[in-house]
């Protein structure tokens, strides 16, 4: 059976068992009665990339179930059976027939671990993957409970490379914590967080994460929540020695993050009367991927030079696709073909979309 086109493709909720606790906000949104936090604070969008996750190895997690004019498909599968009409020929002859982009809501009630990801050079030359993980975060809410919500990003006061491997040997998370300030975020905000640069999410901040597609991670806090990391889950497979060179031990002060991490709004086009679309992360900041967030006020009828996943991060809005009518709202999200064309969108009465792209 063809791929079947002139559609959007509609992404539903595709959880992810991760090693730290929440997702009770991605339970709210998505209808449950009684929403609680637990094991699966990450939702996947539409992902072609697999969890890595210790003893669950025999699922396919993380890999997208999506749906295309009603019917069910495996994301992966849909993609290899028409490649060109869903990524562009140019992307598929770089990259083949895969997104080569990783998006996720995440949603925890804990601050994360503390932890680094290779950058793309480290995973070609030592680790037979050809992407790293650089990622973007882009703050939605924060949970009302948290009074000062926050990231770690980068060290302020690094310490040594013996001294690192010290206080990873004995954890001593005093120390770590010391080597952090804590960075106030709040919603609107975006974040790029290179390769190699360590870091943590705080907790209850409810964020788009835009990325690599890999899962490759250096878990250098061992224990969060109760939950005790085994030892494959904290240096990728290999030694603590091996993941050391993994970090970039330069100093990340606060006015570096504020010009080199801290991502403003950067005016791309007007789309109407009083309708924009913003440039957040571009080719000048990274390859690795792009994101752009439209403001919608009125109707407006756009086409992107790519494919890409739509988030409606604020606001109801009712996107048309050729027939078809869709009504989203908070959190819902959904795949442009590259071959689709112009897309009509309708808010009710303001929205705003996040647009994740791949590399250009």
């Amino acid at each position: 059976m063809p791929a079947p086109r002139g559609k959007l493709v509609l992404l539903p909720p595709n959880r992810v068992w991760r090693t730290y606790q929440g997702g009770r906000e991605l339970d709210a949104l998505a209808g449950a009665t009684a929403p609680a936090d637990g094991h699966f604070p990450e939702d996947w969008i539409a992902s072609t990339t697999r969890a890595i996750n210790a003893g669950r190895e025999h699922l396919r997690e993380g890999v997208s179930r999506v749906v295309v004019g009603g019917e069910p498909h495996d994301f992966a599968a849909l993609l290899a059976a028409d490649p060109d009409y869903f990524l562009g020929a140019a992307h598929v002859a770089k990259h083949g027939a895969q997104p080569h982009l990783l998006v996720k809501l995440l949603d925890p009630s804990i601050r994360l671990h503390f932890q680094v990801h290779p950058t793309a050079d480290f995973a070609r030359r030592f680790l037979g993957s050809p992407s790293g993980k650089t990622e973007a975060y882009h703050v939605v809410a924060t949970r009302p409970e948290v009074v000062a919500p926050y990231i770690c990003l980068g060290f302020q006061r690094p310490p040594s490379r013996a001294e690192l491997r010290r206080m990873i040997e004995t954890q001593d998370i005093a120390a770590l914590e010391a080597c952090f300030d804590k960075i106030p975020v709040k919603p609107g905000d975006t974040f790029l967080v290179p390769g190699g640069v360590p870091h943590a999410l705080g907790e209850g901040v409810f964020l788009v994460e835009i990325q690599e597609p890999s899962d490759l991670v250096v878990r250098f806090e061992f224990e969060r929540g109760g939950y005790v990391l085994p030892e494959s889950a904290r240096f990728m497979g290999r030694g603590l020695d091996f993941c050391l060179d993994v970090f970039d031990l330069a100093p990340w002060s606060l006015s570096r993050v504020a010009v080199e991490a801290a991502r403003q709004p950067l005016r791309r086009r007007a789309l109407g009367p009083d309708s924009w679309q913003d440039d957040l992360v571009g080719p000048a900041q990274t390859p690795c991927f792009r994101v752009r967030k439209s403001h919608l006020r009125g109707p407006v009828a756009k086409s992107e030079d790519a494919a890409h996943i739509g988030i409606v991060t604020g606001g109801r809005v009712t996107v048309e696709a050729g027939d078809e009518r869709h009504d989203f709202k908070p959190g819902e999200k959904f795949f442009c073909p590259a071959g689709l064309g112009a897309l009509r969108y309708s808010p009710e009465p303001t929205a705003e979309i996040l647009e994740c792209f791949p590399p250009a």
